[in-house]
């Protein structure tokens, strides 16, 4: 390197303004597969990223975000500890082997026809107008309601569902402790509010999620009505925030590419691939977290145990080595290799079909519905790392 060069291996991922797509984080993949960061190495090549997914030398690194941050005590930090994000070992494996039956690929199929039915439902609200915030108006509302779906709670409780939700989002933001007096009146909110709902459904079964989990208990490996509700709670917030961001950065990038946008509308079945191929180019996860748990040379690098080591998503799913031509192309999804939006290994995404199936069924509705479509003014957006995604999102278009 030569004096007064950039150091390409260090990438301040603490600074809010700083973008994990920007041409420094790419600069810095073509420098090396790792980078320097105020929160551990950052992964930046596919081959390395998704390798160390699924090393057994290492585990979620997520249970020391709130320390990393500077909290120490207090109703978060103890929830936090207990989310099966968090956990390790027999722990996590027991916790995630009784939550698997209400996520499996069947149970979410069935209720693709109720996906189309909340998703056509919100478009008749703008569709005839020609303008629309995005996420107000349908991923905010498409997400909550989905959720309320599979939670078997009432469609109008959609609002408060979503705010708890929003706030609780916060928790993954690199200002989290700022956040915290909001993060954690949500938390209480949203954990009285399952409770209720877990005491109903002990009383009054019926077909929806929390009774599926609530038989877990009478498996082998019971599952405590306190790790229902944590998990509950997890689910909520995770799969509103996630979907909803989810949806506004699809649009982003098909409005970007305005010819994808046509051949979505002209061929729908595309829809789970355009799910996988904006998921490559633009997660909202922008970043896997991963702990050393011995001490690991990998590639060189000499990573004592405890080691914090992020995934980029973004930079390995534009890894000119593993995919030559990253050109956006949801017609190519299939040539692509497995994007890392979800994670990978143990920590896989638990609800990954979920999110997959209601996207897939949500994005042809709308470039259907909306031709021509273009944003209409920039927006408002989170921070480009960490979890991202739009706050605010209008868009014109020819109304049909």
């Amino acid at each position: 390197m030569t004096a007064g060069a950039p150091d390409l291996r260090h990438l301040d991922l603490a600074d809010p303004a700083f973008d994990v797509t920007s041409p420094a984080v790419h600069d810095a993949r073509d420098h090396d597969w790792y980078a320097e960061t105020p929160y551990g190495y950052a992964v930046l090549r596919y081959a390395e990223a998704s390798a160390l997914l699924t090393d057994r030398r290492f585990q979620q690194g997520n249970a020391r975000w709130p320390a990393q941050n500077g909290i120490e005590e207090g109703p978060f930090l103890r929830w936090w500890q207990e989310v099966l994000l968090s956990l390790e070992g027999e722990d996590h494996a027991r916790l995630r082997r009784l939550l698997m039956p209400a996520f499996r690929r069947r149970v979410i199929e069935d209720l693709q026809p109720e996906f189309r039915r909340i998703a056509a439902e919100l478009v008749e609200g703008f569709g005839s107008r020609g303008d629309v915030e995005l996420i107000a108006e349908f991923a905010e509302p498409y997400a909550a309601r989905v959720l309320c779906l599979l939670l078997g709670l009432p469609d109008d409780e959609w609002h408060q569902v979503a705010r708890w939700a929003d706030d609780l989002g916060k928790s993954f933001g690199i200002r989290v402790k700022e956040d915290l007096p909001r993060i954690e009146a949500a938390l209480a909110g949203l954990t009285a509010y399952v409770e209720a709902v877990v005491d109903d459904r002990a009383a009054r079964p019926r077909d929806d999620l929390v009774t599926t989990l609530l038989q877990a208990q009478e498996t082998d490996g019971r599952l405590s009505r306190d790790e229902l509700v944590v998990s509950l709670v997890f689910l909520a917030f995770a799969g509103m925030e996630t979907t909803r961001n989810q949806i506004g950065l699809a649009v982003q990038t098909l409005l970007r590419h305005p010819d994808q946008w046509r051949l979505l509308a002209e061929q729908p079945e595309l829809g789970r691939a355009a799910v996988e191929e904006v998921m490559r180019v633009n997660p909202t996860v922008t970043w896997v977290t991963r702990e050393a748990i011995a001490d690991v040379d990998l590639h060189g690098l000499h990573l004592p145990a405890g080691t914090i080591v992020q995934v980029l998503s973004h930079a390995a799913g534009t890894d000119p080595t593993a995919v030559p031509d990253p050109v956006f192309d949801i017609a190519r999804a299939g040539d692509r290799p497995p994007h890392l939006g979800f994670g990978g290994g143990a920590h896989h995404c638990l609800g990954h079909f979920v999110a997959r199936t209601d996207m897939a069924v949500a994005l042809p509705m709308l470039a259907q519905r909306m031709p021509d479509a273009v944003p209409d003014g920039p927006g408002e957006w989170l921070p480009v790392s960490g979890n991202t995604g739009a706050l605010s999102f209008p868009i014109s278009f020819r109304p049909t």
